[in-house]
C-alpha cells in the first residue's frame, strides 16, 4: 500500500497537483467517487447487485470506480499522516467490544 501512495504522490506532483490535494479537496472526491460506485447499483435490485461482476462492462465500470476511491482514500491517508491499515485494525479492534458476537 505504501508504494501505491508513493506512485500517487509522484503522479500528483509531475501534473503539479499538490496545491489541490487538500484534506478537504481529498475528502470530497473521495464523496463523489463514492457516490459513483453507487450509482452504478442504484437501480438494480439485490440479486442484480450480486451478479453485476458477470457483465463486462459493468464490471469493468466497478472496477474503475474502486480504484477511483481507494486512490483518494490513499492520497487523503497520505496528506493527513494516517495510516490506514493500522487505523483499521484499532476500529475493528473497538467494533469487536462495542459488537460482540452473539454465544451460540
Amino acid at each position: 500500500m505504501r508504494a501505491l501512495q508513493r506512485r500517487l504522490a509522484a503522479f500528483a506532483a509531475a501534473r503539479d497537483w499538490q496545491p489541490y490535494h487538500t484534506p478537504k479537496n481529498l475528502a470530497t472526491a473521495l464523496s463523489v467517487e463514492a457516490s459513483e460506485l453507487v450509482e452504478i447499483f442504484q437501480w438494480l435490485t439485490p440479486e442484480e447487485s450480486a451478479r453485476v461482476m458477470e457483465d463486462e462492462k459493468s464490471a469493468a465500470r466497478v472496477e474503475d470506480e474502486v480504484a477511483d476511491v481507494l486512490a483518494y482514500l490513499l492520497q487523503f491517508c497520505e496528506v493527513l499522516g494516517i495510516d490506514a491499515l493500522a487505523a483499521l485494525a484499532a476500529k475493528i479492534d473497538r467494533n469487536e467490544v462495542r459488537f460482540p458476537a452473539a454465544k451460540r
